[in-house]
């Protein structure tokens, strides 16, 4: 099929759904008749709508579009429905329609972390100290659903290294793996597997980074893109906040900040990890996270169409660059970031 005509049917599509959802939303009195706008883009295949009532506009709601071939909108609900009871500021469900994806939900507001911090950097403290302790209330109190969540186990840490080499070094670079690169990538997955299996598990929101957190007055940070909640590794989220893909904060800043984390963890959580393992934990669990979120950045251009999140993969790969001195066992992997992949990257731009 040609690319025009995929591309005539993917819009068809969805102007069906979006008729489809205006007519859900005419039949629920605190909207019907309200105009959508859109609200976010997503890496995802859902939409987000704000949808404004009253004479002037001043309550709000945002509209999630979820195509259910694609997305499954009950997670979302479950999940929303979890961090509710822990009295974390997340989307509250107002409406939900499962069966065809449509679900309207409260409205957080546009100021993104991400945002707040490029137009005034200053604020930086005060909006980390919020968005870290909300993650310990999601540990914390987090407790009494991980065990309902799926696990993330051996099986998908190995296929999310994977997305690495298959879309950025051999779709996206052309390259290919020598004999004695194999052995050494099979070295590297399995050091980064081991390190995040060994840590002790909590409730992990697994994108919990400054495109997912809103600034709000009320309860700060407002959160957002929870529905692929799995039990995993302690540092997973921290990582995710802190050496964020999409904004870099000062190398000496992420780790007083890391430590901080460490000191307000539950004293059994310290008596099994030290500080010193803490930190390693933190890492190497970047590495595997900054080597997946590469990959998927590449995968969005090629597979999805959306080439915007290829000017992150610089930063996202640098972060694993930058433990050069402080891990050998990472000497191949870097060697190869550096030779290899961040020079291609930069020849091509």
């Amino acid at each position: 099929m040609e690319a025009a005509t995929v591309l005539k049917a993917a819009r068809n599509k969805k102007e069906r759904r979006l008729a489809a959802l205006a007519d859900w939303l005419g039949g629920i009195d605190a909207v019907a008749g309200a105009e959508l706008s859109p609200a976010s883009d997503d890496a995802s295949f859902r939409r987000y709508f704000r949808v404004q009532t009253g004479q002037t506009g001043q309550e709000s709601f945002i509209v999630m579009d979820a195509p259910p071939e694609q997305e499954d909108c009950r997670t979302f609900i479950r999940i929303a429905d979890y961090l509710e009871v822990m009295r974390l500021n997340a989307p509250r469900i107002i409406e939900a329609n499962p069966k065809d994806g449509f679900l309207l939900i409260t409205d957080l507001g546009s100021t993104q972390y991400l945002d707040a911090l490029r137009e005034e950097p200053t604020a930086a403290p005060a909006m980390y100290a919020d968005a870290l302790h909300a993650l310990h209330i999601l540990q914390e109190r987090g407790r009494s659903y991980q065990a309902s969540l799926p696990p993330y186990d051996e099986d998908l840490l190995r296929f999310e290294l994977s997305i690495f080499r298959d879309w950025l070094y051999e779709t996206h670079l052309g390259l290919t793996f020598t004999e004695e690169d194999e052995g050494c990538w099979q070295g590297v997955c399995d050091l980064l597997v081991r390190n995040a299996l060994d840590q002790p598990r909590v409730f992990v929101h697994r994108d919990y980074h400054s495109r997912n957190l809103m600034l709000t007055d009320l309860n700060n940070p407002g959160i957002l893109d929870f529905q692929d909640a799995l039990e995993g590794p302690l540092t997973y989220d921290l990582v995710s906040l802190l050496k964020d893909c999409y904004v870099r904060l000062p190398q000496q800043q992420v780790r007083e900040w890391a430590l901080g984390f460490y000191a307000n963890l539950d004293a059994s959580i310290q008596e099994e990890v030290d500080e010193r393992l803490f930190i390693r934990y933190f890492d190497l669990m970047g590495v595997q996270r900054h080597l997946k979120a590469s990959g998927i950045f590449t995968r969005l251009k090629h597979r999805d169409g959306k080439p915007g999140y290829m000017a992150d993969v610089p930063r996202t790969l640098g972060y694993i660059v930058d433990l050069a001195s402080e891990y050998d066992e990472l000497g191949w992997l870097i060697e190869l970031i550096n030779s290899r992949c961040l020079r291609a990257l930069e020849a091509a731009s």
